[in-house]
C-alpha cells in the first residue's frame, strides 16, 4: 500500500523503516524473527539487496540497504 514515499534514487544506500499492518507485535516471537532474517538474506542471495545493517523491533523492521542492480523499489517490492 503506497503512502507517498518514492524512492528516486535507485543506486544509492537507504535507510527504510518497514512496519506491521496494525501495529501487531510479531516479531516478539522467535519464528516470526527467523522467518524475516531468512527473506533477508534471500533477497541478499537472490534480489541484488545489499545489507548494511537491520535491527529487527517488535513491530517493526529498521534496514540500511543498497540495491546492486540499481532498482531498489523493485528489489523490496
Amino acid at each position: 500500500m503506497p503512502t507517498g514515499y518514492q524512492i528516486i534514487e535507485q543506486d544509492k544506500l537507504h535507510y527504510l523503516t518497514l512496519q506491521v499492518v496494525g501495529w501487531v507485535d510479531i516479531f516478539t516471537r522467535q519464528q516470526y524473527r527467523d522467518t524475516i532474517i531468512k527473506n533477508l538474506s534471500f533477497c541478499q542471495n537472490s534480489k541484488y539487496l545489499v545489507i548494511y545493517a537491520y535491527v529487527v523491533m517488535s513491530i517493526h523492521i529498521h534496514l540500511l540497504v543498497q540495491s546492486s542492480d540499481g532498482n531498489l523499489s523493485g528489489t523490496i517490492g
